[in-house]
């Protein structure tokens, strides 16, 4: 496995049944913002055509797909499809791939908005993309410390 770049952007996904968040970085990996969610309808294919747009658009390097392991730390059939979409995307794309834990990062996005005042009522989709970004800012701040 090739490890990510050090340098340029990256894309986060934090996988669902039914909705895939999206984040990347700054070109110095730094900071992740949330970019966007993508939604799959049951039983059909990833939505490939708009992955791999935003994958040209935003110049992205790398891919970090976020793992759901169950609460002692294995990997599920979540983490499976998980690890497909991320296989079948950085495939596609021609980009290198690593995997992380996303325990607790939807929780952690619900958190900050919270936080911040805001409602998280009917509002799914941006509560997706940005447990992508904290998906990814926990990546870039471990690996930074490394």
């Amino acid at each position: 496995m090739t490890p990510l770049p050090r340098t340029g952007r990256l894309l986060a996904l934090d996988w669902g049944e039914i909705r895939i968040g999206l984040a990347a970085s700054d070109e110095t990996q730094l900071l992740a913002s949330p970019l966007q969610t993508v939604t799959r309808r049951a039983g059909k294919r990833y939505p490939m055509p708009a992955l791999l747009d935003l994958v040209t658009r935003n110049d992205i390097v790398g891919l970090l797909v976020g793992l759901p392991l169950t609460p002692e730390g294995e990997e599920g059939d979540s983490a499976r499809e998980a690890r497909a979409m991320g296989e079948l995307v950085a495939g596609r794309a021609g980009l290198p791939v690593e995997y992380w834990d996303e325990r607790m990062t939807t929780a952690r996005a619900l958190r900050s908005i919270q936080e911040q005042g805001g409602s998280t009522r009917g509002r799914k989709e941006d509560v997706d993309a940005l447990a992508a970004a904290v998906l990814l800012q926990g990546f870039l701040d471990a690996r930074r410390a490394r």
